[in-house]
């Protein structure tokens, strides 16, 4: 088996699962409604924008420390596309989506993460299966 070192148990897996599928659904509505203004100062609410571009760097930073910490392909490859995902976020908050289709990017990351976050889960229901069995 491969030697998981984060979402080594089900559970683990089944709550990343859980969260990538949210995010995917929550970047899809974006993807479909809204069209991200760059960044400004000038607005009338920053403090909107700040907070989303601060959410967005502090969840980019802990994506790419968890992607550095797992050990197994599977791993490393969830939460790759999870960090691309978020860091495709950040750039939406930065420089806009009116031209660059940055969201359509995010949702096909994750979109990608949810598969394998899909076949990690099933790696430890196979594992699981196995050890039932032989009891």
């Amino acid at each position: 088996m491969d030697a998981f070192s984060i979402l080594n148990s089900r559970k683990r897996a089944v709550i990343a699962l859980v969260h990538s599928v949210f995010f995917l659904l929550l970047a899809g509505i974006q993807a479909a409604v809204s069209h991200a203004e760059p960044i400004s100062f000038r607005t009338s609410k920053p403090a909107g924008a700040l907070a989303l571009l601060a959410i967005y760097l502090v969840v980019t930073t802990i994506l790419l420390l968890l992607l550095r910490a797992s050990r197994c392909a599977k791993e490393k490859l969830y939460f790759g596309l999870c960090s691309a995902s978020a860091s495709f976020g950040l750039v939406r908050i930065v420089m806009g989506d009116q031209v660059l289709h940055v969201n359509a990017m995010r949702v096909l990351f994750l979109g990608c993460a949810v598969l394998v976050g899909v076949l990690i889960l099933r790696t430890h229901s196979r594992v699981a299966e196995t050890v039932a069995e032989q009891a």
